[in-house]
């Protein structure tokens, strides 16, 4: 395996074409998390979907913001507890007051980290953010899930696939239409994982009620690059076939093995997400 604190393996390839004026969910995230990477249609998207929420764009922020905190929970218990000391991240780069690699790296400082994205500016941006530790490494390759054999290709270039690795699907699947069946797609996906690998899914879901969000889906369809897909529980539940859920399961991510383990306050605006994590026997 490669040493070092951040490699590329996408070295030789041909520079990556990037429209401007089309707004792509990576870059959309970036501006609700407050990041930089993002142009005025991903502004004017998120502004656009906002408007249809109660308190406007204060109320997608404070989705984003408990994204973020379900994610940083996750991979602290990923690292800490399970002893996970490999990562794979596909899509946007999860939201959060630090990076990913960095709060697993708090755990283990050894960790290492594949970062998959389709847009090569939010993958500059997590180039810029980088902050590993001396003995981790975080690697970045442009790719998606439709791009599932090259991406593993590639990533077994800086993580050892025949040991345990936590794979994070955070709002990635609701990018990807029933028509290129994602499900089938996650299977194939975690039996190329050793046994003791785990699946991080956060998928938003209208079984969630929360007002607003099905004209404010309705307008994201309109003005991403991609289709926005969201689903039942069910249907999210599908995705951790053949896996041991993790305690508390599939549940709102704000419920997810909450700090303090002090549940949620009654009465709150639930965040319209789901989130869970599996492990492969």
């Amino acid at each position: 395996m490669p040493d070092g604190s951040d490699q590329s393996t996408n070295a030789g390839e041909p520079p990556f074409a990037i429209d401007f004026s089309v707004a792509h969910p990576a870059r959309l995230q970036s501006f609700l998390s407050g990041g930089e990477s993002y142009f005025a249609a991903d502004r004017e998207a998120a502004e656009e979907m906002a408007a249809a929420l109660p308190s406007g764009i204060d109320t997608a922020r404070s989705v984003i913001r408990a994204l973020g905190a379900f994610v940083g929970r996750s991979v602290r218990y990923l690292a800490g507890e399970a002893g996970i000391g490999q990562f794979l991240n596909i899509g946007a780069a999860p939201p959060g007051e630090k990076q990913v690699h960095d709060v697993a790296q708090e755990a283990m400082p050894d960790a290492r980290f594949v970062h998959v994205s389709d847009d090569p500016v939010v993958l500059a941006e997590s180039h810029a953010l980088r902050r590993c530790s001396s003995e981790g490494v975080a690697a970045y390759v442009h790719g998606g899930l439709a791009d599932l054999p090259k991406v593993l290709e590639q990533t077994a270039d800086t993580l050892d696939l025949a040991k345990p690795v936590a794979v994070l699907l955070v709002t990635t699947l609701n990018f990807v239409p029933d028509e290129s069946d994602p499900h089938a797609t996650v299977a194939r996906l975690v039996r190329a994982l050793a046994p003791g690998s785990h699946l991080l899914v956060a998928h938003p879901s209208f079984d969630i009620a929360a007002e607003g969000m099905p004209e404010a889906s309705a307008r994201l369809n309109q003005t991403l690059n991609v289709p926005w897909v969201v689903r039942s529980r069910d249907e999210i539940a599908r995705f951790f076939d053949g896996l041991d859920m993790v305690d508390p399961g599939l549940v709102p991510i704000d419920e997810w093995r909450p700090d303090g383990g002090n549940p949620p306050p009654a009465g709150r605006r639930v965040p319209p997400i789901f989130g869970g994590l599996g492990r492969k026997p």
